[in-house]
This record gives structure tokens, sequence and C-alpha cells, in this order.
């Protein structure tokens, strides 16, 4: 059994993005296989400051910078009061009970991990969901973008050992931040099958909704930004229509570009923007639609995917990032190279055209979410790091006593003009002081 202090921006009833269904599944499956897990997270009004629910404890600490981001409109002045909230919350939590792990999820948890992990004298495990090179396609071209750079490279260097959920990512963490190999450990996203999979009466019911009748249904879900590619799920409807008259699309979720996709789509009356759907909604749309479509330029794992296969939708994804190694083309899904109408339409129109092989994508994509995917198998793997983190932790403290890391001597940074995904350029810390960045 090992005692866990979890710490993550968001968490249920607050939901964001992925990362909030992430730590709660995690968080859960841990704590039914016999783990002792505590997750300090943020608080939101209408729920309890402290709680144990499903073998859970939490405890949601209250935001102290609303009025600095009023003030000033940075969110990093919000990020660092909240890191202090987290930080004392988690302090509170720890006086009733001791923790063998702090395990902090993305930059957010950054100072209040590594302030655990001295305070509380017990490895930090660090979980990168996502980089903000990745997110931006290489760029970062304001100074917040740049912090929040510096604050994911610093927290994998600070963690005894780095989770990411794809081999993908592994690379990418590998070659942007240095971290030594042995540190990176791959453990995929989970998914609760059952879960995902709606009753008929709801799916029967999201039809009627937003089906033209026995037109097809595509649809999306996720946070409306750039990188979620929704922009060529749209820019592909006009290509759809031609071949499926009456084919309707809904794109649920919001987010800071979804007045930009709402412009887009003005001129296509067979779009529906739903806003956020909580669960039993999102499954019985997933379960409603002839195809679900995930068209991200950049996706770590793509938990969505694998949701959509439990709901038993044929998926069609970009072949991009860990959407690549969780959906098998023509076996259980259809891929389409990234930012590119045209093969979107036509990987979609493969799965419209055919039932008989829509249908056999998804049996097989529900039956590997369900046997390679559940989540007591990812809470197991996730237990194998902590241990591993324990055991390393001595070393590891004793290599941070001289630097960082001895494999962080260099670390990968942009040109002038350049991308630090395209360049790959490294320039030892010595130096980095006289390097211009990029102008942003």
């Amino acid at each position: 059994m090992t005692r866990v202090l979890m710490l993550s921006w968001e968490y249920p009833p607050l939901l964001v993005g992925g990362l909030g269904r992430h730590v709660h599944a995690l968080a859960t499956a841990l704590a039914a296989t016999g783990h002792e897990i505590t997750v300090v997270t943020r608080h939101t009004p209408g729920a309890l400051r402290e709680q144990y629910t499903e073998g859970v404890r939490v405890v949601r600490a209250a935001e102290d910078a609303p009025p600095v981001v009023a003030a000033t409109g940075d969110p990093l002045a919000w990020a660092l009061g909240f890191g202090h909230a987290l930080t004392r919350a988690a302090l509170r939590a720890a006086r009733t009970g001791g923790y063998d792990v702090v395990h902090a999820h993305d930059w957010l948890a950054a100072h209040p991990g590594v302030t655990l992990r001295e305070h509380l004298d017990v490895p930090l495990v660090a979980t990168i969901h996502a980089t903000e090179s990745g997110r931006h396609q290489g760029w970062l071209p304001a100074a917040h973008n740049r912090t929040i750079d510096d604050l994911e490279r610093w927290l994998a260097h600070e963690a005894v050992r780095v989770v990411v959920c794809s081999q993908y990512m592994r690379r990418e963490v590998l070659r942007l931040f240095a971290v030594a190999p042995q540190r990176a450990e791959v453990v995929p996203n989970g998914v609760d099958a059952l879960r995902w999979h709606a009753r008929p009466r709801a799916v029967a019911a999201a039809r009627r909704r937003y089906a033209d009748g026995d037109a097809p249904l595509v649809s999306y879900a996720g946070r409306l930004v750039y990188e979620k590619g929704v922009q060529f799920l749209l820019a592909a409807v006009p290509m759809l229509r031609e071949r499926h008259p009456g084919l309707r699309v809904v794109v649920a979720g919001d987010g800071p570009y979804a007045d930009d996709l709402r412009a887009q789509a003005a001129g296509l009356p067979d779009v529906t923007f739903t806003g956020f759907l909580g669960g039993h909604e999102l499954a019985a749309l997933m379960g409603a639609s002839d195809c679900y479509v995930v068209p991200s330029l950049y996706e770590p794992f793509g938990m969505v995917a694998l949701e959509a296969a439990a709901a038993g939708t044929p998926v069609a994804v970009a072949d991009t990032g860990g959407l690549a190694e969780i959906v098998e083309p023509g076996a259980t899904g259809v891929t389409f190279p990234p930012g590119d109408p045209g093969a979107l339409a036509a990987a979609v129109g493969t799965v419209l055209a055919d039932r008989e092989f829509a249908r056999s994508l998804a049996r097989r994509a529900r039956r590997r979410a369900r046997e390679d995917f559940a989540w007591p198998r990812i809470a197991a793997r996730t237990a194998e790091v902590y241990e591993a983190a324990g055991a390393a932790a001595a070393g590891h403290a004793l290599a941070a006593l001289g630097a960082l890391d001895h494999a962080g001597d260099a670390r990968p940074v942009a040109r002038e003009t350049g991308n630090v995904l395209a360049t790959g350029i490294t320039i030892p810390p010595a130096r980095q002081a006289r390097t211009p960045r990029p102008a942003g």
C-alpha cells in the first residue's frame, strides 16, 4: 500500500478538460486496489472543502488570486496564487497522516509539488500531460508561453520519475527537456468502458435531438482551442455534405477558440455547438454518432478516442501524436493527415459509406479499449512507478546537490526566428543568458 499525495488543478465536480477526468479515474482506481490517496485540488462553488468520496480523500483549496487577475489580466498571476493555496491546503492535509510519494499533474502543480517534496522528504513523481511547445506546434511567442515551458522543464528535472501517456510524449519530453531516459515512464491513459456505454433510450434521444432522421451524424467533443483542429472538421463539412446529404455535425465543448469556430460555421446550418456536455450526455451523443472525429494537430494521447471506442462508435482520427499509437488504421479506426480537410472528409466518408466496415471498426476498437486500457491495469502500472520512485529517490537527491540533472546540461532552445520542435538546437546553461529568445 502506497500513501499518495496527488496534486491537480481540476477534479470533479470542476472539470475543464481531460486532465481532471484522468486524475479522478486514476485516483479512484488506485484507491480501489488498496492505496491511500489524497487529492488536493482547486475549490469550486458548491463543493465541499474536504470529503471522502469513492475511497479518495479530496481536499479543495480556495483560490487566492482572482483580484490580481482582474487587475493585471495575467493568468500567470492567478497560477502563482493558486500554487500557494494548493501548497497550504496540502500541508494542512499532511498534518493528519504521512505520505510516501507526491504526484504532481502538469505545470500548475510544479511549485506545490517541489515544495511538498522538500517539506515531506518524499519522492516527487510528475505527470506531464502535454507540453507548451507541443500545444503551439513548437512556437513559444509570448512571455507566458516561455514561462510555462520553463516550469515544465523545471518540474521534469525536479521529479525522480516523469510519467507521460505515450511513446510520442516520451520522445517529446526527452527532446525538449533533456530528461535522463531512465526517468521517463510511459503509462497510458485508461477508460471505463461501462461508463461510456450509454443506455439505448439515451442514445435514441440524442439521435432524435441532433440527427436528421437516418442521415449521418458526425461528432466531436473537447476543448475548443486551435490545436484540437476543429476548424479542419468544419472545413470538411461541405465536402461531406456533397456525398452525404442531410449530414449533421455536432461540436461539444467550450474554450477560447469557440467564437472563431462559430464564425467559421456561420454558413453551415448543419453544424450544432452544444457547449460543455456532462459524461452521460456525452456518452449518449457518442453512441448516437455514425462517426466520431478527432482532428487534432497535437494530441499527446487521445483519451477521447478511447472513450468513443468504448461507446461503440467508429472513430476517424488525425495521424498524430498518441493517436497514432492507439488507433490502428483499418482495424480500430481510420486516420488522416492532420490539418487536411480533404483527407479528413475522405476518411470520414469511408466510415459513412460502408456500415459493415464501420461496425467492424467499432467492435475491434471497443474490445481493445476494454482489454488494454482498463483503469485497474493503468493503476497497477502507476503503482509500479511509485515503487521505482521510492527506490531511486535517494540517488536522485544526491545528484541534485550538484545540479538539477547531469543529463540536463544542455536543453533545446529556439532560434531567433525558430521553432523548438523543428530546430532541436542545444545550448549549455552557461550561455543561455546571452542567447536571444524569439520575439514575443
